[in-house]
Formats: C-alpha cells, sequence, structure tokens
C-alpha cells in the first residue's frame, strides 16, 4: 500500500517498517520453510515472482504489509534485513471504506518466537490501522493447526465466526470499539508512529 511506503512504527520490542525490495531475498528464504507454508496457508514462490509481488504490494490500495523488525537486533546491527523476524499484513475487500481488514501475522525465526513479538507487532498493526485507515472490524483465518495464533487472537479479544473442514481453518472476528482501543494501548505502552521520510 502506498500510503504506508514511508513509515516506521516502534514499539518495546518490534518496529514495523514498509516491506521493500531489499527484504526480498530474505522474505524468500523464509517461504521456503514447509512449515511456514502450512501455517500461513501459502504456495511457495520463485524470487522473481516474490520481487513482483513486493512491487505489487507497494501500490496495492487493497493490502498493507509491513515487516518486522527485532528493535534490540536492529538497534545493534543498524541493519532492517539482519534485524527480520517476521511480517504483518491487512487486505482490504473494498478500498474505497477500508471498513473491514483480514489481517495475518508471522513470526519467521525461530529465536524470535514464544516472546510476544507476534503479539506486539498484531497490535501496532492494529492501532495503526484503526488510526490512520480508519478500519473498523478484523477478521482473521487461522490454520487449525496453528495453535498459537488461535490463542494469541483469542486472548486479543477475538471470536470464532466459523470453521471450515474443507480449508482446515477457522475465522475469527472482532469489531473495533473505543474499550478494545483503550486496551490495546495499555498493551503496547508507548510506541510512535512516524510517518513520512526517514
Amino acid at each position: 500500500m502506498y500510503i504506508n511506503r514511508d513509515t516506521t512504527i516502534t514499539g518495546k520490542s518490534v518496529i514495523l517498517v514498509p516491506y521493500r525490495k531489499e527484504h526480498v531475498l530474505k522474505y524468500h528464504e523464509w517461504m521456503q520453510s514447509t512449515e511456514l507454508q502450512l501455517l500461513t496457508a501459502s504456495e511457495p514462490l520463485s524470487l522473481e515472482e516474490e520481487y513482483a509481488m513486493q512491487k505489487s504490494w507497494l501500490m496495492d490500495e487493497n493490502k498493507c504489509t509491513f515487516i518486522i523488525l527485532d528493535r534490540e537486533r536492529y538497534q545493534t546491527t543498524g541493519s532492517e534485513v539482519e534485524a527480520m523476524i517476521g511480517d504483518t499484513n491487512l487486505f482490504f475487500a473494498n478500498a474505497d471504506d477500508r471498513i473491514c481488514a483480514e489481517a495475518e501475522i508471522m513470526i519467521a525465526e525461530n529465536w524470535a518466537r514464544r516472546r510476544k513479538c507476534g503479539w506486539e507487532a498484531m497490535l501496532l498493526m492494529f492501532v495503526y490501522s484503526i488510526e490512520y485507515l480508519n478500519v473498523k472490524q478484523y477478521i482473521v483465518k487461522i490454520s487449525y493447526v496453528n495453535v498459537a495464533s488461535i490463542n494469541m487472537f483469542k486472548n486479543m479479544g477475538f471470536t470464532e465466526l466459523s470453521r471450515s473442514d474443507v480449508f482446515k481453518e477457522i475465522t475469527f472476528c472482532k469489531i473495533v470499539d473505543n474499550m478494545w482501543i483503550t486496551w490495546i494501548k495499555m498493551q503496547l505502552g508507548k510506541y510512535e508512529v512516524k510517518v513520512g521520510s526517514n
């Protein structure tokens, strides 16, 4: 999404940055993992297809994506690629109003899992998209086998809508209200959204 091309969102443990060309090679390496393909219901792409996907996502007003960086590693190395641990995405059925978004989160690096990085990154994406994109409702579709994500979204207040035995996934929903926004901000504590050239 072009609107977030120069946006950086900084939390306590993670930083969200736009998905750029320099991130593609590492992202492509992640997506060769059969485990990640299963958990994210993704098909592997060629490197050329991945570069094309990154470019199309930048301009697609129906998709918003951020690469997740480990803040400590980024501050130590100064390298976004070295600090990459995953990504978070939103998909909009209607780019004109963006009322409802389908959300996704992936922590690809094993060393970054079970450290609440996915939790914080997802909440940062929620607060950004509520405040800057005016999202009013979120949908998530999670594989039956992805127990960690199922539990995470339940703990965020999402409720189950349906199950698909064909796709082996559960659909959860959360409607945005002031109480939930307050809860998100309490969970996050101090965070910063920087819009504009870095």
